[in-house]
């Protein structure tokens, strides 16, 4: 949430290096930009409500420009979106951004008001500002200012600072919320993470918690919390800045779900052997606690039906805002997998730190490499899924399933409960992922016919039994992500508990049956949907007969039929595909949909 962009360099051409950094930081979602650039020696913002068009037709002006400059797009959580709350602040001396929350900060500027000091705008960002203007007009030091001023934060937070007295000089810490700092040969870069900088380069250091940066034109600088200076490796970008880029597709959602094929097939042929996998005993796990937010905790579901139904070993799995305030049993023969795209979500973040207090065995899957999660997790298995740039997870999660099943798989062999033919299957659904997922994306008469007939309505509801209960849940948050209808998924058998009472003539009812145990009990559940007016659409696999289903589905979709380990990803990609031309039809922004952001780093 929020994006931070902070240039000081050799170029002239500030203003357009942070605008172009913020553009490849619109997925984590804002409603407002802005920015401060360092004009004849002075500090100057621009900010406007809105896309960064808004705010690049107020820089049109080809004078405006310099050297220095740090730019936001923000996410509006204390006050409403507008110019007044939008960043950079400004407080005496002091102008800068901040992506996170300081908790304590109407304490803070009860005491600073006390002072003194009057505020513009409604944020806890302008208070941390004129906290830290209210700690330099006394500490003139500005490391040991940075730091005493931090020690009062409560909070999360990523600050890229600026210094009226050194404007072309960018100082930069952070806590929680995630910074980097990059190094280029005509500049260094603060951002929120490397998309923001890979335009123009792809060497990066990691920032940890309390230390501070302090970037100059030619020279980067590395500071403890005891202000001594410190080495810090550089890292090299595995991402390039095109894999940023649509590469000819109208959206970036639609580029990564044909992306997909490829990544799963390299995840299932890299990750075979791979040594984190090899790594983790099974046999000393009493149980397994998965936890994640959104999606991920989506494919946790189907995490739980594969590890239960194949290992044996008892699974829970919990949204991470509830797991680290619930009483937890856990213990050291508590296996904790903790799931996040980016690695920095701040609940799940959390929740892995109260697990890891528990001397529980933590492992994370993400994509994002070096991020928090991953660096303070007992293991990491990495996703390796290439940047995800549209908010609605699509290639994220069927990596993220795929890893668990190669888990599973894993935990089979160690228990022996892996049968050589099942093993035989699972490695042919392998090697033919890749035509597969092709298969499914490539027929599109089929889930646009579905999408005219979803698009105008108000209310949808998903159905199925299992792992495609799991399925259904994934598949209903992703409509209603992108396109805002209204959409439920629910567990086949509880219908009659409730829930069919709202099914009324025309309504949609979506129906997943790919469990071969549980095909007759999910069919009987559509037949009285049907038998109460729905418009019936059913997924299901082909290799049953499609002709059979005429009396209780209006539209039937057969896909190819795969084991467990597989088939969750083949049945999402058309539940996503479904969702975006649905989105379409309705005219949505459908990589950035309205109020949602794609990198959650606050509770």
């Amino acid at each position: 949430m929020c994006g931070i962009i902070g240039y000081t360099g050799k170029s002239n051409n500030a203003k357009e290096i942070v605008l172009t950094g913020l553009k490849n930081l619109e997925y984590r979602g804002y409603d407002s930009a802005g920015i401060a650039l360092t004009l004849n020696n002075k500090i100057t913002l621009f900010k406007s409500k809105g896309k960064i068009v808004n705010l690049e037709e107020k820089l049109m002006d080809d004078s405006i420009n310099s050297s220095t400059a740090i730019a936001h797009t923000r996410w509006a959580t204390h006050g409403e979106p507008n110019e007044i709350n939008a960043h950079p602040h400004q407080s005496g001396k002091i102008t800068l951004v901040h992506n996170g929350i300081i908790e304590n900060y109407l304490d803070l500027k009860t005491y600073l008001i006390k002072q003194g000091v009057t505020f513009q705008s409604e944020t806890d960002t302008e208070v941390a500002c004129a906290y830290l203007n209210f700690i330099y007009q006394t500490q003139k030091d500005k490391l040991k200012c940075i730091h005493e001023a931090c020690q009062a934060f409560r909070g999360s937070y990523a600050f890229a600072i600026l210094f009226e007295d050194e404007p072309e000089v960018i100082y930069a810490t952070r806590k929680d919320s995630p910074l980097i700092i990059g190094i280029g040969s005509e500049g260094n870069f603060a951002g929120s993470d490397i998309s923001a900088i890979l335009d123009y380069t792809s060497q990066y250091m990691l920032l940890e918690k309390g230390e501070i940066a302090r970037l100059t034109k030619d020279q980067v600088e590395i500071f403890d919390e005891n202000n001594a200076p410190i080495q810090k490796e550089i890292k090299q970008a595995t991402w390039s800045a095109t894999e940023y880029k649509k590469n000819g597709f109208e959206h970036f959602m639609l580029k990564e779900i044909h992306e997909e094929p490829s990544v799963i097939e390299q995840i299932f042929h890299s990750h075979l052997a791979d040594e984190t996998l090899q790594k983790i005993d099974f046999s000393k796990f009493q149980e397994i606690h998965i936890v994640a937010c959104g999606s991920a905790m989506h494919a946790g579901m189907v995490g739980k039906y594969l590890f239960q139904n194949y290992t044996k070993i008892p699974v829970t799995v919990d949204i991470a805002s509830e797991y680290r305030y619930n009483t937890q049993l856990i213990n050291e023969k508590t296996l904790v997998i903790i799931i996040s795209q980016s690695g920095e979500t701040a609940d799940t973040l959390a929740a892995l730190r109260l697990a890891k207090q528990e001397k529980a065995t933590t492992l994370a899957i993400v994509n994002v490499v070096g991020s928090t999660i991953a660096r303070e997790a007992s293991l990491c298995i990495y996703t390796n899924a290439g940047p995800e740039i549209a908010v609605a997870t699509t290639k994220g999660y069927t990596s993220q399933v795929a890893i668990l099943s190669l888990l599973v798989l894993n935990a089979m062999k160690q228990k022996g409960l892996l049968s050589k033919e099942l093993e035989q299957n699972v490695l042919k659904d392998f090697e033919n992922i890749h035509s597969i997922l092709n298969q499914v994306i490539k027929n599109d008469t089929i889930y646009k016919a579905i999408a005219k007939r979803l698009y105008q309505q108000n209310d949808i509801f998903f159905i199925g039994r299992g792992i495609d209960y799991a399925l259904c849940m994934e598949g209903s948050l992703k409509l209603k992500e992108i396109s805002y209808i209204h959409s439920e998924a629910y567990a086949a058998g509880e219908l009659k508990h409730g829930t069919i009472s709202l099914i009324e003539n025309g309504t949609p009812v979506i129906a997943i049956a790919t469990n071969d145990k549980l095909f007759e009990k999910t069919v009987s559940n559509i037949e009285e949907t049907k038998a109460r007016g729905a418009y019936t659409i059913f997924i299901t696999t082909d290799n049953l007969n499609a002709d059979s289903f005429e009396s209780f589905s209006d539209i039937t979709v057969s896909l190819p039929k795969t084991t467990d380990f597989v088939q969750p990803i083949v049945v999402v990609t058309i539940l996503q595909l479904i969702a975006y031309e649905v989105a379409k039809l309705r005219g949505c922004d459908i990589d950035k949909p309205k109020n949602l952001a794609k990198s959650v780093t606050v509770e």
